[in-house]
């Protein structure tokens, strides 16, 4: 599923450190680098429980190098999402967590470290847990995730 955002809404939210480090890159430049990276893991299916934009309750499937796996969050979807991707081999840890709600929805900037490595991904989605979710996921792609 491809998701198109406002790349000028979504930079304009990204924090200090980010929008520095990015200062050179067009809009399409930064959503090729930080939003929607492709790589071994997927968001499959997004399911929210409940009110929209409370990010209370949720249920995600993720497809990590081609098995699937649900995962559901009631309250903390960083907790929930890095616990299964943890359990499936990416002990991915979260170094710094961003969000705003912008005209265009909820950006989400993610800053994670895995194997060694740390980097950003970004992800803009009506739902603060979706936005969350889809965030780390482009984070450990970035990243180059390999098991």
């Amino acid at each position: 599923m491809t998701i198109t955002i406002d790349t000028h809404a979504i930079i304009s939210a990204a924090p200090a450190s980010l929008r520095a480090e990015c200062r050179d890159l067009t809009p399409a430049e930064f959503y090729d680098r930080y939003c929607d990276k492709a790589g071994p893991v997927k968001l499959s299916e997004w399911t929210p429980i409940g009110a929209r934009h409370t990010g209370a309750h949720c249920a995600a499937t993720i497809e990590i190098a081609d098995r699937l796996r649900t995962v559901t969050a009631a309250g903390n979807p960083v907790a929930a999402l890095t616990s299964a991707l943890y359990d499936e081999g990416y002990p991915v840890e979260i170094l710094a967590f961003h969000q705003r709600q912008t005209e265009s929805g909820a950006a989400t900037f993610i800053q994670c470290e895995f194997n060694g490595r740390r980097g950003w991904g970004a992800a803009l989605a009506d739902d603060s847990a979706e936005s969350t979710f889809r965030a780390i996921i482009a984070g450990i792609n970035h990243l180059g995730a390999r098991i």
